[in-house]
């Protein structure tokens, strides 16, 4: 296991201590966490159609992300790596620009129908020209995480949701992807980068989809 690291520090240790928990939290530590993606993690991590990222810049700022997709849009490249599109956001790279400067990041995969929920901690590379683009219509990138740790967390308080409708952003191969409304907007529209789709009269535009 070359990519383990010691999943606690002095904090954690800390109120471990404080609370009685260091036997318990050394016993999950050793029964549940390891650095490679077994079977049973790739399908859960590919039947998933979202996803939280945390990550942070060089000073340690923290940022924390909603990723959302069709399912099957994280892919399980080996046992030690998955890979994600970076799709039209709002211009940001609040998340991928952290990458860019410090790789190491979080990522919390959850089911609410099943109430079930998976950790992966690795470290992040942004590649514009990785061979997976291809495979997602109007990605601008393609973002791999090397894994470090891998382990399920306590599902007690997910709260049990069901899914009404997958966002009409998600972009397809078949059809035009519509343009939010902010895009729209006085105070933006002016602002956008060259070529968005905002500025076609004939794209579709919608306020929520």
């Amino acid at each position: 296991m070359d990519g383990m690291q010691n999943l606690y520090h002095g904090g954690s240790r800390r109120l471990q201590d404080r609370f009685d928990t260091r036997r318990i939290a050394n016993r999950l530590e050793e029964k549940t966490v390891r650095d490679t993606i077994d079977d049973d993690d790739r399908a859960f991590i590919e039947g998933r159609d979202m996803f939280f990222i945390s990550t942070a810049d060089a000073d340690g700022r923290p940022q924390c992300s909603y990723k959302g997709g069709d399912p099957g849009f994280v892919r399980v490249l080996d046992e030690r790596t998955i890979a994600f599109p970076n799709y039209d956001g709002n211009g940001m790279y609040l998340t991928a620009g952290n990458m860019l400067v410090n790789p190491h990041v979080g990522l919390l995969f959850i089911d609410f129908e099943a109430r079930k929920r998976m950790r992966l901690n690795g470290v992040a590379s942004v590649d514009e020209n990785d061979p997976w683009l291809a495979e997602y219509p109007e990605a601008q990138f393609v973002i791999r995480v090397r894994a470090t740790e891998v382990f399920p967390n306590c599902p007690r308080y997910i709260h049990e949701y069901r899914l009404v409708q997958r966002s009409r952003f998600v972009p397809k191969a078949d059809c035009d992807t519509p343009v939010p409304g902010w895009k729209t907007r006085e105070w933006a529209h002016d602002a956008l980068p060259e070529g968005d789709p905002a500025y076609d009269p004939a794209r579709e535009v919608i306020e929520r989809g």
